[in-house]
Parts: structure tokens; C-alpha cells; sequence
């Protein structure tokens, strides 16, 4: 349905005045926003790519996007303790096209996520978890370097898993790559799991597009510049794009391209060489992390299952004699404590790897732990006294350009949102104004229209408002399942609302209860079953809103955060509908 809105009119005098650029925090400045008010668009194939015809409406008859939803970015807003992020969660680039075959197509998935604004590090660092470990500034989700897949001793199986060999999402999954290095999974969540290199044209992070084939490719150009702030990960540290500078403290000593602290396990640099021993133990940093001091058996290495298929078949160069600041430059985490533009006092941040031609090279964004806590997460709302930061999309306020005056007619522009329509109007005194010319309709997120002859002496004012806008798919509210394509049967309702307890030990039995979100199933279906991770609960039971299990935690179980849920039968024929709060339960 379309309606009217007033909003507050801009103005345009004789003199426009400079706003001083005041110095803020970089997590609630840093955020892509230019685009808000534009649609997200995808090519839904190659011939669509290839002849420009993006599309802001999609389906492919179990994901579909029926109203257009606005790109990236919609809200930002901040507390003391906290950054609130409001986004679809849809790529400002236009997205895809994917592999023939490949099923899913991404959604607005109505995203409201928050990063601490004062990182702590723990003593012991937590594993990265799957689905959401935080999002780039145009959005858009950030993925760990896995694709969910693990070998449980006799193959591979999907799920959060407690494997000691994990599959990585760019060798497994690069295939399903859009030109933009990234995918969605069957919730049609877009998410980048390596080298976002669509944003970093975007931010003019080194890297060129070429307007013909629609692709981008690293600059060959020489480095002039340290990369930008890519994304915030959910322990409130950043993620830069790959150029730091060369000495991590001192910012006058040139940018260079950031080496990664990882060496596949060849033979080269000290490594053990898989082809020849087999995958007979992981490494120290995963023994490290996963508490392991035994021997884990993966597959040999084969056609089947080649070098660089697990995560774990790469080696920590620290851990073989090499040091970090002259070997190699991000550690495990794949960060390092530096200076950068947005932090001249020094501050950890996580960089993205890459070759030297642009190829994503692991641990891609972040490595398997976090360096800091991370506290941060989605929430279902925000329940605390904020500062709003940023309002766009379809709330995008007006702005107006410097008018241009050429051969006596003014020609005005103006920030404006996709399929708005537009009313000018005029007048010398502020208050006598009259209409001017027709309704504008906006082109993409920009206004523009030939606001008639002015003489030499003349004073005139303009202002413009929106008549109408049409209808739209919102940020805010429940996002739409994902079907069942590319992952598995059933769909994902609303997150739990929360979780008690949030941890447990390895080696120890909890019952924790778990506490439904938004919409509910009736009171007389019951849960089919529950999980922290790959870890099923027994005693299921459900007392209203909430759904208390019993969990016996391995005692060689990996740490750190792991997804919690509680999955109920569906309708008929639509499958399970799983609640979940992705790392909702630490396991100590």
C-alpha cells in the first residue's frame, strides 16, 4: 500500500556553509550507508550478468523475495557499552549470479546485531562459531573460514559439529561464489566467508571492476594506501582490508600487504607433509583450541579428500621457529596489535589474507578463535537508552546538493529513496510556496530535477517532500524462512530469546532452559528434540515459552560458543521449524 509521508523539508539558500568533520568513534562512523536508499538487486543468472539486468525481486520457489527490500545498512544506533546494527543483511554491489545448480537465493533477513564498544580478551580465546561472527560495514554477514562440514572418524556430516578436521568454505565452496566472493546458505543469509572484494571496490580498497564482464580483480597498481575498516567482528575489534603498515606501530613506515601466519602442511617452511604421512594428528594451534593432546585420524589425502580440504591441514608458522613481526605478520586469529588510520593509539584488528594476484588465502578473514570475548550477537531488540547514529533506508532523510546554475536554470539534487516520488516547490519568502513542475520520481537513491530560469538578483528558496512511497519489504519485523534448498529439510524460525545457563563444562551434565522468541508454536505442539552444537539433549520438555533439555557434555568436546536450539515439528509437509541463538552456550 502506498501512503504519504511529510517529512522535514531541506532548504537551499544563496550560500551553502561546511560542516567540520568531527572525530568519533570508528564503530558507529565506519559503517557503508551512502547506498541505504537503494534496492538490493541480484543477477539471477550469467545472461542476466552479462547483459546488466539486475533484478529487485526474486524467487526460485522456496526463497523469494517478493517486495523489493532496501540495501545494506538502515540503522545504527549506541550505547556506552553497546553498537546496535539494523540491516537486510543484502548486499549495496548487485549480488550473484551463483553456479548453475546452486539452490539457494538470498533474503532480507531483518538483522538486529550488536558489537561491544569495549573489547576485553580473554584468557582463554573462544572458537568461532557457525553462522554469524559478525558483519561487514556494508551489512552484509561475515562467515568463519568453515563450511560446516567435519570428518567424524568414518565421513563427513554437516552441523555445528565437534570434528577435529572442518572443511573450508573457499576450497569446498568457492565454486558457489558470486563475483563478489560471496554465497547464501539455505536461510538466505549473504554472507562472505573470504577476501569481500565487491566492498572493497566499493570502500577503493586496491581493487579494480571491469564494467564489461562485471567482475572484480586486485589492483596491479602499486599500494598506496592502508586498507579501510572492512566489518566489526563480535568482540568489538575491527577487520581491515590486507594492506597495514609495514612496522605494525609506526605509520610512517609504508603499507604492504599483509602476510598470513598460516603454511599449508607441503613440506614447505617446516611442515609436516601430509601427502606422504597422512592426516594422522591436527596441529598444535588446533590442539590448542579444541583442548586435544591425543591423536586425530582424518582421511588420506586423495582426489577425494586433497591438501587444503580441512582447515586443520594448515600449520601455524609460529609454531615451527618462525616469529611473528618478522617472519609473518597476523597471528592465529589472523590479526595483530597495530596503529591504523582510525587508530593512531594502537588497537588489535584482524586483516583479510590474500596472495599477492588477490587470491583469498587462509585463514581468509578470521582464523578459528576469536581474540577477544565475543559478546557481541544478535538481539531480538534493543532494550536500552541509545544514541541514533544513522537512519536511512526508507527514512533517509533529504539533503540537497550544491545547486548548479548553467546557461540561467538551476538544476537541483537530492538524496532521495528508491521508488519514492517527489514534490518541489519554491518561494521568495519563506513562507508563499508554490508547487514547481512535475512529481519527481526518484532514480535509484537520487533526486534531480531542472528547477526553471533565476536572473541575476534574484532570492528564491526550495524545498522538497515525499508524496508517496511504494511498498517494500522492512528491516524491521521476522524474516522469512529460507526454505528447504541446499542444507537440509525445514525452516528457521525466530531466535531463542535467550538462554539459562550460558555455559557449561566439558565432562559435566546441565539442563538448561531455553526461552522461545517471536511467534511461538501453540502451547500443544512439543519440541522434537534440542542441541548445543551437535550435542542432543535428552529430557526435552516444554512448559509454555519455555524449553528446558538435559546436556552430558563430552569431555572432549571443543570449546567455545556453539549454537543453541530447539526444532519443532512443522506443518504437514513444510518440515521441522528450528528457534536458535547462534552462540548462545559457551562450552568451558
Amino acid at each position: 500500500m502506498n501512503f504519504t509521508k511529510n517529512l522535514l523539508s531541506a532548504w537551499v539558500a544563496a550560500a551553502i556553509l561546511p560542516i567540520a568533520a568531527v572525530a568519533g568513534d570508528p564503530r558507529t562512523d565506519q559503517w557503508y550507508t551512502v547506498q541505504s536508499g537503494q534496492y538490493a538487486r541480484i543477477y539471477t543468472d550469467a545472461a542476466a550478468k552479462s547483459a546488466g539486468n539486475a533484478v529487485a525481486t526474486w524467487s526460485n520457489g522456496s526463497q523469494t523475495q517478493s517486495l523489493p527490500a532496501y540495501s545494506g545498512v538502515q540503522e545504527v544506533y549506541s550505547s556506552d557499552s553497546w553498537v546496535y546494527l539494523r540491516s537486510t543483511g543484502l548486499g549495496v554491489h548487485v549480488m550473484g549470479p551463483w553456479s548453475v545448480g546452486f539452490p539457494n537465493l538470498p533474503q532480507n533477513r531483518k538483522i538486529l546485531y550488536r558489537i561491544p564498544r569495549t573489547p576485553a580478551v580473554p584468557a582463554t580465546p573462544s572458537l568461532t562459531g557457525l553462522g554469524s561472527i559478525g558483519y561487514f560495514v556494508d551489512g552484509v554477514a561475515m562467515f568463519d573460514s568453515r563450511d560446516g562440514f567435519f570428518w567424524n572418524g568414518s565421513t563427513e556430516s554437516g552441523g555445528a559439529g565437534s570434528g577435529f578436521w572442518n572443511r573450508e568454505a573457499y576450497v569446498n565452496e568457492g565454486a558457489t561464489f558470486d563475483p563478489a566472493y560471496a554465497h547464501q546458505e539455505q536461510q538466505g543469509t549473504y554472507h562472505y566467508h573470504a577476501n569481500p572484494i565487491a566492498l572493497r571496490y566499493l570502500l577503493g580498497d586496491h581493487v579494480d571492476f571491469n564494467a564489461t564482464t562485471r567482475t572484480y580483480s586486485e589492483s596491479t597498481a602499486p599500494v598506496t594506501r592502508h586498507s579501510p575498516i572492512l566489518g566489526w567482528v563480535a568482540d568489538g575489534f575491527p577487520v581491515y582490508g590486507p594492506y597495514g603498515y609495514t612496522v605494525a606501530t609506526n605509520a610512517s613506515s609504508g603499507v604492504r600487504r599483509m602476510i598470513s601466519g598460516f603454511q599449508l602442511r607441503n613440506g614447505q617452511k617446516g611442515t609436516d607433509t601430509l601427502t606422504t604421512t597422512g592426516r594422522s594428528s591436527i596441529p598444535a594451534w588446533a590442539k590448542r583450541l579444541y583442548g586435544s593432546t591425543g591423536t586425530q585420524t582424518g582421511p588420506a589425502v586423495s582426489t577425494t579428500y586433497p591438501l587444503g580440504r580441512y582447515m586443520e591441514d594448515n600449520a601455524f608458522l609460529g609454531d615451527l621457529g618462525f616469529s611473528q613481526g618478522t617472519d609473518f605478520d597476523l597471528d592465529e586469529s589472523n590479526g595483530r596489535f597495530c596503529v591504523t588510520p582510525e587508530f593512531p593509539n594502537g588497537t588489535y584488528a584482524y586483516f583479510v589474507s590474500i596472495a599477492a594476484d588477490g587470491t583469498p588465502v587462509y585463514p581468509y578473514n578470521i582464523g578459528r578463535s576469536y581474540h577477544g570475548t565475543p559478546s557481541g550477537g544478535d538481539v531480538t531488540s534493543i532494550s536500552e537508552t541509545v544514541t541514533t547514529n544513522f537512519v536511512g533506508g526508507p527514512s533517509r532523510p533529504i539533503v540537497f546538493d550544491a545547486p548548479t546554475l548553467r546557461n540561467g536554470e538551476v538544476t537541483l539534487v537530492w538524496t532521495a529513496v528508491e521508488g519514492g516520488s517527489y514534490q518541489l516547490e519554491s518561494a521568495n519568502d519563506l513562507q508563499s510556496w508554490s508547487s514547481m513542475g512535475a512529481v519527481v520520481t526518484a532514480s535509484g537513491n537520487v533526486g534531480t530535477t531542472n528547477a526553471g530560469a533565476v536572473s541575476l538578483g534574484d532570492r528564491r528558496f526550495y524545498r522538497v517532500s515525499t508524496l508517496t512511497l511504494a511498498d517494500y519489504d522492512p528491516a524491521t519485523g521476522t524474516a522469512n524462512s529460507g526454505g528447504t534448498g541446499g542444507g537440509g529439510g525445514g525452516t528457521q524460525g525466530p531466535p531463542l530469546a535467550s538462554i539459562s545457563p550460558t555455559s557449561g563444562s566439558r565432562g559435566a551434565s546441565v539442563t538448561v532452559t531455553m526461552t522461545l522468541g517471536q511467534n511461538p508454536p501453540p502451547t500443544a505442539i512439543n519440541p522434537s528434540s534440542a542441541a548445543l552444537g551437535s550435542i542432543a539433549g535428552s529430557s526435552v520438555k516444554r512448559a509454555g515459552n519455555t524449553v528446558t533439555a538435559t546436556f552430558a557434555i563430552p569431555s572432549n568436546a571443543s570449546t567455545g560458543a556453539v549454537t543453541a536450539s530447539v526444532t519443532f515439528p512443522g506443518p504437514a509437509g513444510s518440515g521441522d521449524v528450528t528457534f536458535a541463538l547462534q552462540n548462545g552456550f559457551t562450552i568451558r
